[in-house]
C-alpha cells in the first residue's frame, strides 16, 4: 500500500483534508449566495431536495442521508417547518413514527432548487474535461469509501 504522507514532510496546504475543506468553503459559500434568493440558506436546501427526491422520511433518515446527526436535523427541520415548507405527519401504521413532507410551497421552492445548484457547481467545474469530472467524482466517491472502513 502506497503512504502518501510522512511524518517529516507533512504540510498542511498539502493536506488533502486541508484541500478538502478549502473546496468545500468556497462552494458552500457560492451557494449559500445563491439560495439567498429563493430565502433559503446553504444547508436547508438539502433537506428539502432528499425529502423531494424520496431519500427520506424521517428526522433520522434526513440526518443519515446529509451526514448530520439528529439534533442539527430536528433543529433545520423546525426552521423549515417555521417557513412553511415542511410539515411533520404522524404515521399512520406507528404512532411512534413522525414523517417529514413537504408542502405545496415546499414543494414550488424545492423546484427551482437544481437550476440554482447546477449554475453554482458548473462554476466549480470550469476547465474540467468530461474525463477529468468522471475521474474527480471517483476518486471522490472511493475516497469516502475508504474512510468508512476501518483502519489497519
Amino acid at each position: 500500500m502506497d503512504e502518501f504522507y510522512s511524518e517529516e514532510t507533512y504540510t498542511p496546504s498539502e493536506s488533502v483534508g486541508y484541500l478538502m475543506r478549502g473546496a468545500w468553503q468556497a462552494l458552500f459559500k457560492n451557494i449559500d449566495s445563491e439560495m439567498q434568493t429563493l430565502d433559503l440558506t446553504g444547508m436547508q436546501w438539502g433537506p428539502l431536495l432528499l425529502i423531494a427526491k424520496g431519500a427520506c422520511n424521517t428526522v433520522a433518515g434526513c440526518a443519515r442521508a446529509s451526514y448530520s446527526d439528529c439534533g442539527a436535523m430536528t433543529r433545520m427541520l423546525d426552521r423549515l417547518e417555521g417557513k412553511g415548507l415542511v410539515c411533520r405527519v404522524r404515521s399512520q401504521e406507528d404512532r411512534r413514527v413522525v414523517h417529514v413532507e413537504l408542502t405545496a410551497a415546499g414543494q414550488e421552492i424545492t423546484k427551482q432548487i437544481p437550476a440554482h445548484l447546477v449554475g453554482v457547481l458548473n462554476q466549480h467545474l470550469q476547465g474540467f474535461s468530461v474525463a477529468e469530472f468522471e475521474l474527480f467524482k471517483n476518486m471522490l466517491k472511493r475516497f469516502t469509501e475508504n474512510g468508512l472502513q476501518e483502519m489497519k
